[in-house]
């Protein structure tokens, strides 16, 4: 990150990044996968160092008596730190989001229009506890010729300091502007705030948990893209494969808890809740799950706590979740209408119409039938990665790789064209 000697520093990096990213997006793509190319030589390269960083920032989380699923977090150690390397060599892989175009069109008055994507410019993202965005966000920053200043939480901050440093190694061995990939390190919520109000910002993009993501959304006055809260439900229909159900429950359960695509909530049809509930308690419970329910659910299984009003709308990001009863399909589309996040849903049935309606009816950025919904990731969508997970419906929806980080621009040919009036 550059440190000016005057002025406003957020302004100064905006600057920086503006030229930084207009030199990038005219690079060929050899170049811009070069950058990815030698951050994962990088990344292997000085793992120890970052590792050693990294363990600053979890003694120092463990002292300051941070939640265990947010230290759990934090953790960078050698396997998620080579994860991130061949995640940059996914990205490689992928197509040039950049210039992708729909074709050309002539008008009648034979105006040629050709509408193609472009970067979005320079993306603000503030994030909470996982460092390992760095690398991703700055990736697909990267590959798609868009600059990005990324501002995490203060208890990464050695973490991201080194990821940092990195990308400024391989952006300038491959002869590019390494003010491409920022960080703000200034650990004050007044830089976050002012971040929030980058005035020449193109977009900024809050990645954590509803606290942040309802902060940024009600005070940004640049463009923000509302992410990530996953309150996520699997419905267990009275047609539903039970062992399956099961298998699909503790996999979006105990796959990791701490994560937005986690599930939260079961919906159980009443006609297989005698069977499903006893097998799913007896194999989440045993891994230290805690479940609330409603009093049919009790009744069921006495060791279940009464689930409150906030059971239900509440994203646990840890070892519990809740458990609900209903009649019917049209019940269970209602809770989820009235409690979920526009996230992930997911349905276990073998009955194709049910299953069908589903699908059609739940409105969330994701929506499975017979799945997990630990597959929403831009990884696993096979977007090499993503900047966050989208729960809005403008201009970008689910997980956002490459393609959610252009524009378009339409290019006109002419030759001599005027509009009459």
């Amino acid at each position: 990150m550059s440190h000016p000697e005057h002025g406003n520093p957020l302004e100064s990096m905006l600057l920086s990044a503006q030229q930084a990213q207009r030199q990038v997006a005219q690079v060929p793509l050899k170049e811009r996968n070069q950058v990815l190319a030698e951050m994962a030589r990088v990344l292997r390269n000085a793992s120890g160092e970052i590792e050693r960083a990294n363990q600053q920032d979890m003694e120092r989380a463990k002292d300051t008596g941070l939640a265990l699923n947010l230290v759990n977090r934090l953790a960078l150690g050698n396997a998620k730190i080579e994860a991130l390397a061949r995640s940059l060599e996914a990205l490689i892989d992928l197509p040039d989001p950049i210039g992708r175009g729909e074709g050309r069109h002539v008008l009648p008055n034979g105006l040629v229009l050709e509408t193609i994507r472009v970067p979005i410019g320079v993306i603000g993202l503030i994030f909470e506890s996982r460092p390992g965005v760095t690398v991703e966000a700055g990736g697909l920053a990267v590959k798609s010729g868009n600059g990005i200043i990324l501002r995490g939480g203060r208890e990464a901050k050695q973490s991201i300091q080194a990821l940092a440093e990195a990308w400024r190694q391989a952006l300038q061995e491959v002869g590019l502007p390494a003010d491409l990939v920022q960080c703000l390190d200034d650990p004050d919520r007044s830089m976050a705030q002012a971040l929030m109000h980058l005035q020449g910002l193109d977009l900024l993009i809050p990645r954590g948990g509803r606290g942040l993501i309802d902060t940024v959304v009600a005070e940004a006055t640049v463009p923000v893209i509302e992410t990530g809260v996953g309150n996520c439900h699997l419905y267990v229909d009275s047609a539903a494969d039970l062992q399956m159900a099961a298998h699909i429950l503790v996999d979006g359960k105990l796959g990791n808890p701490a994560v937005c695509n986690a599930l939260e909530t079961v919906l159980v049809h009443r006609q297989v809740l005698p069977t499903f509930l006893p097998m799913a308690y007896q194999q989440l419970s045993q891994e230290g799950v805690t479940f609330h329910g409603d009093p049919e659910s009790q009744a069921c299984i006495s060791e279940i706590l009464l689930a409150t009003e906030k059971d239900y709308s509440d994203e646990y990001l840890g070892l519990e979740i809740c458990v609900k009863v209903v009649s019917d399909l049209e019940e269970a589309l209602a809770h989820i209408a009235r409690y979920g996040s526009n996230h992930s849903e997911a349905i276990v049935t073998d009955s194709y119409a049910t299953g069908q309606m589903f699908l059609d009816r739940v409105d969330a950025a994701a929506v499975y039938w017979n799945a997990s919904t630990r597959f929403s990731d831009g990884f696993e969508f096979g977007l090499g990665a993503e900047v966050g997970i989208s729960t809005q419906k403008l201009h970008a929806r689910g997980p956002m790789g490459l393609e959610a980080l252009t524009t378009w621009k339409t290019i006109a040919y002419g030759n001599g064209h005027t509009r009459d009036l």
